[in-house]
């Protein structure tokens, strides 16, 4: 059965739709002939393979706003990203890479609420954060936060689906995880409800084509949560080599990460996601993506043995 509801003669945007989780947005959409719909990129170009599939390309750039303005409240001239916006019944709104300056990335994210709400753009789906509560540890939280303060002040319907960890990240350190034979990170003994970023592209397809138009907000998780330690295990086994979790200090490993050429606030970013986790703030598990996809989100074990890890 297909997890995704036609909405009759909504026409579908996907804003960031050149990233990776935009694409396989993209890929659900045209699978099961949703739509009409409009991809926003910065580099259309990006996108030629979509628009030669029926997919209308437009330039989208939400930085495009007077930058030198330090008021959120004052974001510029905002008629070309609502231009580009306009049409849509019903938009997913993909948050955007972190970036090293201040506020930076909130006020990308409430440049792109106040255009889609001036677009005429009647329900948004957008892509959060778990638990991005004012005391959390993670250096993003409130960039999330505050854009969900900002849907909730405006007139747009909206779903908001705050995504635990993708399992696919983790693939970016496991080549050096077994070679030394360690998992570094300081996430203690706490647990994660990692979910794959093609089940998050799946469940933004779903939510975006769904014939909800009121607002809820949605933690969307894997199925089960998971320690260091356990994935490691699985790791190890799937890889046939030894790999074992070594929870080191915060302090430490954001200084290792510097020293390995990582931005300041990346490290911090993802040291600060190390804190939450440890403190268990991650680590709850719900059956939203159940709920609004039909079907059980993939298992970390399933996903790592088809990255076929001892090959």
């Amino acid at each position: 059965m297909s997890s995704i509801a036609h909405s009759s003669g909504s026409r579908l945007l996907v804003t960031g739709a050149s990233g990776k989780l935009g694409r396989s947005v993209l890929d659900f959409l045209l699978a099961e002939n949703a739509g009409p719909i409009i991809a926003t990129t910065r580099n259309p170009d990006h996108l030629k393979e979509y628009a030669a599939k029926g997919v209308e390309v437009r330039r989208a750039d939400f930085a495009g706003g007077d930058s030198s303005h330090k008021d959120l409240k004052d974001l510029g001239d905002l008629g070309d990203l609502s231009q580009a916006f306009s049409g849509a019944d019903r938009a997913l709104l993909i948050s955007t890479e972190p970036t090293p300056e201040p506020d930076g990335r909130l006020r990308q994210h409430l440049a792109a609420v106040k255009a889609l709400e001036a677009a005429g753009v009647q329900h948004v789906v957008y892509t959060s954060l778990t638990n991005p509560h004012p005391g959390s540890p993670v250096s993003i939280a409130p960039d999330h936060r505050k854009t969900e303060e900002a849907l909730a002040a405006s007139s747009l319907g909206f779903t908001i689906l705050r995504n635990n960890l993708y399992i696919d990240l983790l693939l970016l350190g496991l080549p050096n995880a077994l070679a030394t034979g360690k998992l570094v990170n300081a996430r203690g003994d706490g647990k994660t409800a990692f979910i794959t970023r093609e089940d998050c592209a799946r469940v933004a397809a779903a939510a975006l084509t769904a014939p909800f138009s009121g607002r809820r907000t949605l933690e969307i998780t894997g199925s089960e949560p998971l320690s260091s330690a356990e994935v490691a295990a699985i790791v190890s086994e799937l890889a046939q080599k030894p790999l074992a979790h070594v929870s080191a200090p915060p302090e430490v490993l954001r200084a290792a990460l510097v020293e390995h050429k990582l931005p300041p606030y990346v490290a911090e970013m993802l040291v600060t996601f190390d804190i939450a986790i440890a403190k268990g703030e991650f680590a709850a598990v719900t059956n939203a993506f159940e709920e609004l996809t039909g079907r059980a989100p993939q298992k970390v074990r399933d996903f790592l043995e088809s990255q076929r890890l001892g090959a």
